[in-house]
């Protein structure tokens, strides 16, 4: 899937991996790499060492960029990933839902 298809506040799917399984919006797109960033989802953990801009120091935890191929947006009716396709409908180009055929929003 292209990231044209997968937009910042789309609520997807993960397919593959750790959280394979789990749900939750996109939070950040980054097309450069393919990737997108989504909330509670693929979590990593950074030591950081104290220093002035952060005295604390400890272990950060914060979502790890996942790849766009291994996410699927959510079909809002039936709850399953479902694929993406564009479709002109009156004369604008919309994100269609290929199992229902429902216009994604935006």
């Amino acid at each position: 899937m292209s990231m044209a298809k997968i937009k910042k506040g789309d609520t997807v799917v993960i397919l593959s991996g750790k959280d394979k399984g789990r749900e939750g919006q996109v939070v950040k797109s980054l097309p450069k790499d393919g990737k997108v960033v989504v909330s509670g989802v693929n979590m990593i953990s950074r030591h950081t060492k104290p220093s002035q801009a952060d005295p604390e120091g400890g272990v950060k935890r914060r979502e790890a960029p996942i790849h766009v191929s291994n996410v699927a947006i959510k079909d809002p009716k039936t709850g399953k990933p479902a694929r993406v396709g564009f479709e002109v409908r009156d004369g604008k180009k919309v994100r269609v839902l290929k199992g229902s055929g429902e216009v994604l929003n935006g």
